[in-house]
């Protein structure tokens, strides 16, 4: 347990350069044969892989991708967690289940999640109490904050989601000093509580996640003396980026290594530009193994000024699901993908799907170092299956955003 007035949670967090490339060079090849000889799913996919090569994040990135529909269909078992898991249903202690669906396995081990961490950086430890708001059926994410809260020394008031008018008189009547939930629930709690004349003074700290934390929200939690603070996790990976006081981005956490790769692919995008989030968790129980959050964000260049050292990404920001029909027909960002793979003039490709009133139209924007390109129109027909205008744009002209595909039809 770290004890609450230390700084940091552990000496992982200030490690230097090359002390996190020594660790990764030893522990993601473990990782790797881990894998292979103990879940019938990575055996499989990564039957042509040697572990020893696997030493960084550059030979990380020759490893497949581990996508959601394969979890969901990964042997046509009724339990497709077997394939990912490396002990048996017997020794899981918990069996979760998301949309999908997808099962996730829970383990009662310490901080089996890795949320602690966050929350020691909020400042939570012996003698907070900690009223839990979120769910704790179907979903890990109260037992992935309770167990946080007991890993450094807290005590929980499991309270789960809902019943707001008992919330705020648990709130009050214990004297509950940091809330653990969605943003914006807590201010449901207290401005209920001030409704019905309770003290909803006590509560000092807030750790969130599962929305958007707005600034104007953020600031008037401050106002009323609330430090809160946010941090980003699945269901499938557990714990993986967090903020701390210098409110600069979110920390990537120890025990994951994040990657930001242009959606629908498994290719890295350079420092600062927005991808889809693959996370790397080296929980051996459950090795994920560059598993595809769906979530767009990007690298924070630098170090945080508050003395960690690990990678820092910017925060959510969108779905990296941008798949459409145009004219009755799929358009996915993997396609899109194999269309700027076709053509080695071409570093980046961009879909606007559009409605003239009585048709779709698609318009296809190429980032290229040629004007023209032979073959662009029968390649486009090939991958994407429709017809489309074609503009050639210079490199780095295309917005940072992320998308690959934008559907501005309004429908409705």
């Amino acid at each position: 347990m770290a004890d609450r007035s230390q700084k940091y949670y552990d000496e992982l967090e200030t490690r230097s350069r090359d002390a996190r490339a020594e660790s990764l060079a030893s522990c993601l090849p473990e990782l790797v044969r881990h894998a292979q000889e103990n879940t019938t799913g990575y055996a499989e996919s990564l039957k042509e892989t040697d572990a020893a090569t696997i030493t960084d994040t550059q030979s990380l990135a020759s490893l497949p991708v581990l996508r959601k529909s394969r979890m969901m269909h990964a042997s046509g078992k009724e339990l497709p967690l077997k394939d990912f898991i490396s002990c048996s249903m017997a020794d899981i202690d918990h069996v979760f289940q998301s949309p999908g669906p997808i099962y996730e396995p829970g383990m009662r081990s310490h901080d089996w999640w890795r949320f602690g961490r966050f929350l020691h950086a909020l400042g939570i430890g012996r003698g907070d109490l900690v009223q839990n708001c979120f769910a704790y059926h179907f979903t890990p994410a109260g037992m992935m904050f309770e167990s946080a809260a007991h890993a450094v020394g807290a005590t929980v008031f499991p309270a789960g989601t809902g019943q707001t008018e008992m919330q705020a008189t648990a709130m009050s009547n214990l004297g509950v000093s940091a809330y653990a939930g969605t943003p914006d629930y807590l201010k449901a709690i207290l401005e209920k509580g001030e409704e019905m004349g309770l003290d909803m003074g006590r509560v000092t700290k807030a750790a969130v996640s599962g929305g958007p934390l707005f600034p104007a929200l953020r600031e008037e939690y401050n106002n009323r003396g609330i430090t809160c603070l946010q941090c980003y996790g699945t269901a499938d990976v557990g714990h993986i980026a967090y903020e701390t006081e210098a409110m600069e981005g979110m920390i990537v956490d120890e025990g994951v290594i994040v990657e930001i790769v242009t959606p629908g692919t498994g290719h890295p995008v350079p420092a600062g530009e927005i991808g889809e989030v693959l996370v790397t968790s080296l929980n051996k129980d459950f090795p994920m193994i560059r598993f595809a959050t769906g979530d767009l964000s990007a690298v924070l260049p630098g170090e945080s000024p508050c003395g960690r050292t690990n990678l820092r990404i910017v925060g959510w920001r969108g779905r990296a699901d941008q798949a459409t029909k145009v004219k009755g027909m799929f358009v996915r960002p993997e396609q899109v993908a194999q269309l700027v793979a076709r053509f080695d003039s071409i570093s980046k490709a961009r879909v606007t799907v559009s409605h003239d009133g009585s048709s779709d139209q698609m318009h296809i924007q190429f980032e290229s170092t040629e004007a023209d390109i032979s073959g662009i129109d029968e390649a486009v027909r090939d991958v994407l299956k429709l017809r489309g205008t074609v503009e050639w744009c210079a490199p780095g002209s295309l917005p940072n955003d992320g998308k690959v595909i934008d559907d501005s039809r309004e429908i409705g």
